[in-house]
């Protein structure tokens, strides 16, 4: 594992001091700017002589975790280790408009014989049944349903 050290300005030591003492921050701000203080070998530093088990220790946290930190900080830089990362993954819808108008009409329907309401389960089912949707869980036919103001059983 490379060794990264961690030499902040002036200016990030007191932004991160401000982190510290004042104001409403994400947990992760809160750990990087202990991490990045206590590791701190620049000339603004308080101490110099901690090392990465003394601060995992106080801070419970892995040692792994200071140096990941330390690395973003010296490839990314100092903005990006206060903020979070935002997700890369990419979520499609399963249900469009055309489907979802279907469901509603299909709920709005007489249940299947032996019912007397529908259920979420037997909704699901039938919109496979009738190939409106290759699969589609109760769970999501649920969601629809509350987005639009209806439940199986009106």
């Amino acid at each position: 594992m490379a060794h990264y050290t961690i030499l902040l300005s002036k200016t990030e030591v007191q932004e991160l001091n401000e982190i510290i003492s004042k104001g409403r921050h994400t947990s992760q701000a809160f750990r990087s700017a202990y991490i990045l203080l206590n590791c701190d070998k620049g000339v603004y530093s308080d101490d110099t002589g901690i090392k990465n088990e003394e601060i995992s220790k106080v801070l419970k946290i892995g040692e792994r975790t200071i140096d990941r930190v330390k690395k973003k900080f010296i490839e990314e830089g100092f903005e990006c280790v206060l903020e979070r990362r935002p997700s890369g993954q990419n979520y499609k819808k399963k249900i469009d408009g055309d489907i979802e108008a279907k469901l509603v009409q299909l709920c709005c329907s007489e249940p299947p014989e032996g019912f007397a309401k529908w259920s979420l389960r037997l909704l699901a089912d039938r919109m496979v049944e009738l190939k409106y949707i290759d699969y589609i869980s109760h769970v999501t036919v649920g969601e629809v349903l509350k987005k639009t103001n209806l439940s199986p059983g009106k």
